[in-house]
């Protein structure tokens, strides 16, 4: 089952939300309007997301959409 970590800190206004584990080697990039893309720097692979000035009814979460599924292997 996949799970996500979800971090708020009101102080900060900063919400950080992990669909894998954090790692050491884990790279920051701003992408666009206060979202920070968290990728493992070996591989690229994005394992999370960072929104600046973030605060609840923050409409840049319309924006996000999850999938899930299995692997079909045939």
């Amino acid at each position: 089952m996949a799970q996500i970590k979800v971090y708020y800190e009101p102080e900060t206004e900063l919400l950080t939300i992990f669909w894998q584990t954090p790692r050491k080697n884990q790279i920051c990039t701003e992408l666009d309007n206060g979202i920070i893309l968290i990728q493992d720097s070996i591989t690229n692979e994005p394992i999370g997301v960072e929104i600046l000035s973030y605060h609840p009814g923050d409409n840049r979460l319309d924006s996000v959409n999850v999938e899930m599924g299995q692997i079909s292997y045939q």
